[in-house]
């Protein structure tokens, strides 16, 4: 069964704690973006925000973390109250010692691929991650297009993790929604994180809800593609 991972780089950071709880019944996930302003041009969250929103929800917090160095950070986002970091593959040069210093905080661990990074990159590692995130945008910016370079991508993906370790859960982050997350699903990704799908929709809920449902392989009422 697939699950949404609603990510807050789109919510109204103003009402955050009321935001989350709007998505909470559908959103398994809450997704966060950590960018430091060098792997990505923008700077954006961080471990205060963990910190505020660990009180308010007991759903998994996710950290993507969009940064040089991201082993610098794993000891305090745990503490912060992080349950999961996913760092791009592009930001380190061996991802071995990065995935355990994860497993040594505390933190489950998954990789992060830009679009134009080959999947093949990330297999040698399949059998110590739990989580492989597929880019769909440009790393960075909420409200793009997703690119549908990445269906085959997660095709690729699908089938190598079935085969070195299905444990793994395959992500897709970038441009999710309504109209695009079945075919997303049917490429093989098992969590849709949505940010502008969600948090930008009138009835953030609502959007939630039927992303969810996609997800599960139950696609809502007025659901297209």
């Amino acid at each position: 069964m697939g699950k949404l991972s609603a990510s807050i780089l789109a919510a109204d950071l103003a009402r955050l704690g009321d935001q989350v709880k709007l998505v909470e019944p559908y959103a398994e996930v809450i997704h966060v973006d950590i960018m430091d302003g060098h792997f990505v041009p923008p700077i954006a969250l961080g471990a205060v925000v963990v910190r505020s929103l660990r009180p308010v929800t007991d759903r998994r917090l996710h950290g993507h973390l969009m940064v040089d160095a991201p082993e610098d950070l794993f000891d305090e986002l745990r503490e912060s109250g992080l349950d999961m970091v996913s760092f791009h593959i592009e930001a380190v040069p061996e991802p071995g010692p990065a995935i355990r210093k994860a497993r040594g905080a505390g933190l489950c661990v998954g990789l992060t691929l830009k679009l134009e990074t080959p999947v093949r990159d990330a297999e040698p590692y399949l059998e110590e991650i739990d989580d492989l995130m597929l880019m769909s945008i440009r790393p960075g910016w909420s409200f793009q297009t997703l690119n549908p370079d990445v269906y085959p991508r997660l095709e690729e993906a699908r089938a190598e993790i079935d085969r070195r370790n299905p444990a793994v859960e395959l992500e897709i982050d970038g441009g999710v929604k309504i109209e695009n997350a079945r075919r997303a699903v049917e490429a093989g990704a098992t969590v849709l994180i949505a940010a502008s799908g969600v948090f930008a929709e009138p009835d953030p809920a609502d959007a939630a809800r039927r992303l969810a449902a996609i997800a599960a392989g139950s696609p809502p009422d007025g659901e297209v593609g």
